[in-house]
């Protein structure tokens, strides 16, 4: 990926109420990676999840926020998987990165 582009970076804490979590995350990855504008996706999960997904433009972002698949998720987020969640949405102007041969 070539900068500019867009990051969101979604960081949660889950409740002890998961069922149907993880095959939701899987079904929102697949998803995702078939919108328009749509770059990439890197996770981590411990005591704390990490989502970076990464878009062409804010519109991509837009779209992609109101896809109904998306916003059931959402709602199930808010009902019963997420203790707390934060959404940020940043502008990467500049990019690099180390691979060991």
């Amino acid at each position: 990926m070539q900068p500019p582009y867009y990051a969101v970076i979604f960081t949660n804490k889950l409740t002890n109420e998961t069922e149907g979590y993880s095959e939701m995350a899987e079904k929102m990855e697949t998803l995702a990676k078939q919108q328009p504008g749509y770059l990439g996706i890197e996770h981590a999960r411990e005591a704390l999840g990490i989502t970076i997904s990464y878009w062409e433009s804010l519109d991509a972002i837009s779209h992609w926020k109101s896809q109904l698949d998306h916003q059931e998720a959402q709602r199930m987020g808010k009902k019963q998987w997420y203790q707390w969640y934060t959404t940020r949405i940043c502008k990467v102007e500049r990019a690099y990165s180390f691979e060991k041969a």
